[in-house]
C-alpha cells in the first residue's frame, strides 16, 4: 500500500504520426524511378530569350541559340568596360587631387585672415 494515495501511472500516449505526408516511400524502386527518375539532367533556363545551362559550377551560354551575344561583341564590350573602369579610377583620383588642393587653399585662407584681423587690431592699439 503506498504511504501518500494512488501510485504513479502514467497515461499511455497515443500513436505518432507518419513523419512523411508523402507515400512515395511506399512504393517500390521500379515504379519510384519511373516516377522520379533516375537522371535529372543539366539544369536549364532561358532568361531574355537566351538559353543556359549550368555547369561546372557555372551558367553557360548553349550554343546555336539564336539572339545570343556573339564572342567578338562579347570581347568588345569587356574591353570598353575596362576602359570605363579606368576613366572612373582616374576621375576619382582627379576629384581627390582637387579637394585637397581645395582644404588647402581654404585653410591657407583662414591663416590670413586671422593675420590681418590681428594686424587691424595692433593698428588700432596704437591710434
Amino acid at each position: 500500500m503506498p504511504l501518500f494515495g494512488s501510485t504513479f501511472s502514467p497515461k499511455k500516449t497515443p500513436p505518432r504520426k507518419s513523419a512523411s505526408l508523402s507515400n512515395l516511400h511506399n512504393l517500390d524502386r521500379s515504379t519510384r524511378e519511373v516516377e522520379l527518375g533516375l537522371d535529372y539532367g543539366t539544369p536549364t533556363m532561358n532568361l531574355a530569350g537566351q538559353s543556359l545551362k549550368f555547369e561546372n559550377g557555372q551558367w553557360i551560354a548553349e550554343t546555336g541559340v539564336s539572339g545570343g551575344v556573339d564572342r567578338r561583341e562579347t570581347q568588345r564590350l569587356r574591353r570598353r568596360n575596362q576602359q570605363l573602369e579606368e576613366e572612373n579610377n582616374l576621375l576619382r583620383l582627379k576629384v581627390d587631387i582637387l579637394l585637397d588642393m581645395l582644404s588647402e587653399t581654404t585653410a591657407e585662407s583662414h591663416l590670413m585672415e586671422k593675420e590681418l584681423d590681428e594686424l587691424k587690431s595692433v593698428s588700432r592699439r596704437r591710434k
